[in-house]
């Protein structure tokens, strides 16, 4: 019979993941403190030092928006407004 798998959190793999990166505990002392596995909280370690950067690119998602991206909503509303004035010019 297999070992049921547990569902972590994202915010408790960034604690632990952060606790790793500290390296005030080893990873077995994290592992028996937080009943984890020690390769887990390696790979959730690896995971938050490599996307680090994207914490700090501008955007909430964690991704930099092009500026295509940031313009376009913007440019479709002024053509839609641009519309609304058309037919309101027709109807008075």
């Amino acid at each position: 019979m297999g070992r049921k798998r547990r569902v972590f959190t994202d915010k408790f793999k960034a604690k632990v993941a952060m606790e790793a990166v500290k390296g005030v505990k080893t990873l077995a002392e994290l592992a028996s403190e937080y009943q984890v596995h020690p390769n887990q909280i390696s790979d959730w370690k690896k995971r938050l030092l490599q996307n680090a950067p994207e914490i700090f690119s501008g955007s909430r998602d964690g991704r930099a928006k092009s500026e295509e991206e940031l313009t376009a909503p913007l440019y479709e509303e002024i053509g839609r407004l641009k519309m609304d004035v058309v037919w309101l010019k027709k109807k008075l």
